[in-house]
């Protein structure tokens, strides 16, 4: 653990990303450094100049909302050009062709970064494949790079950075120690873990990390399966196991398969990383996910329902995020078997989505559907819970 120094400097920092990782990081370092964010929409850009936040997060909100120290800007090389640091958190999407990370993204960054600012520490933070880092530093002959994991849940991504479990520095570039620093300072909390590691050790510690995540739920997916198949109370038994301390009660909450940006792209990340790798259950934490949703939607069909409504697109509660999400995966299935669908989603613009209808009003929405799926509950359906399907058992994500 670093211990807490008596003085502290401030640096001037630049993030490439607009995103909940880049933005919240921003947010954070911009306590005692001066910190310009970088993004090539400019429509994420305006909003940050405003005062409101392009994502959904309440802390962000409200920090964007009370007055900061931001700057935002579309010109990336104007940002770069004098910042010490320079965190790249630009998305990394997974190329089902390539069965790799797209880092196109982050290679670009960095190309720009080491040819305007050529003395500037470079800190990725985006998620890449297990060694992509070493790699980028003989590609472009730089060795002044850093790999931070960050550990972050969408729609709480200020506060985890406020609030981390621990903070994870991969690579040695003699500025390590200052940026992680700039993390612990920044944080909440003096009682920090802080893990210096080499940068491959890093990368594979984000993508172990969200495997395990995804290993977890989908553990307690299978035994609600199991529950339901023998017609057995998941509840009871899921208490029953998770009270062995070793185990705890947390992250235990049956779903319809874990979604949204991270765990789905990094599962498949780390099971192409063991190409060469003997391996069983990387495999199976990928596929488990078809399985329980093709399982869900099994059970829903057996209800013959007419019409089902779909209460909500988004990965969790308090996200805005529908990319991935379980519930699209259920939606799909019933619908390639004939039924009709309609959509509750107040955050689409759009009328339609996968050509069913989304609905505005959350009364006519209840109204046209015979079942309604939820991946959570919600007191909003309270009132005609008998015509509800979820997997719901403990009200939490």
């Amino acid at each position: 653990m670093l211990q807490k120094v008596s003085h502290r400097k401030s640096y001037k920092v630049a993030v490439a990303g607009c995103g909940y990782v880049g933005l919240s990081n921003a947010a954070l370092l911009s306590k005692f450094n001066s910190v310009t964010v970088a993004d090539i929409s400019a429509d994420r850009i305006e909003l940050v100049n405003n005062g409101f936040s392009p994502i959904s997060d309440c802390d962000l909100e409200r920090f964007l909302d009370q007055g900061h120290s931001l700057s935002a800007t579309t010109d990336l090389a104007s940002a770069f050009s004098d910042a010490e640091f320079i965190i790249i958190a630009t998305p990394t999407n997974y190329d089902q062709q390539t069965n790799f990370f797209d880092t196109s993204s982050v290679l670009s960054v960095a190309k720009l970064a080491t040819a305007v600012n050529p003395n500037a520490t470079l800190v990725i933070r985006s998620t890449i494949p297990v060694g992509f880092t070493e790699n980028l530093k003989k590609q472009l002959s730089y060795p002044n790079i850093l790999f931070v994991p960050e550990f972050l849940r969408e729609g709480c991504a200020l506060h985890d950075n406020l609030n981390p479990s621990r903070i994870v520095i991969g690579g040695s570039t003699g500025t390590e120690i200052e940026f992680a620093r700039l993390l612990q300072d920044a944080a909440n909390s003096r009682d920090i873990e802080v893990l210096f590691m080499g940068s491959t050790e890093a990368e594979a510690t984000k993508l172990f990390s969200n495997t395990y995540l995804a290993m977890r739920v989908a553990f307690f997916n299978e035994l609600d399966s199991f529950a339901l198949s023998r017609h057995l109370d998941p509840r009871s038994i899921i208490d029953g196991v998770c009270y062995d301390p070793r185990i705890g009660q947390h992250y235990n909450n049956p779903s319809f398969g874990y979604g949204g940006y991270c765990l789905p792209k990094d599962t498949k990340q780390l099971l192409a990383n063991y190409s060469e790798v003997p391996q069983n259950l990387i495999q199976a934490i990928v596929r488990s996910n078809s399985t329980r949703k093709d399982f869900i939607a099994e059970c829903i069909l057996k209800t013959n329902p007419g019409t089902v409504g779909i209460y909500r697109l988004a990965m969790k509660k308090n996200s805005d995020n529908f990319r991935s999400s379980s519930i699209q995966g259920i939606m799909k299935r019933i619908k390639a078997r004939g039924v009709e669908v309609v959509v509750y989603e107040p955050n689409l613009d759009e009328a339609k989505f996968y050509n069913s209808s989304v609905i505005k009003d959350i009364n006519t929405f209840k109204a046209m559907a015979d079942l309604i799926v939820t991946n959570r509950m919600t007191d909003e359906l309270l009132d005609i819970k008998g015509k509800v399907f979820t997997r719901d058992l403990f009200g939490s994500d």
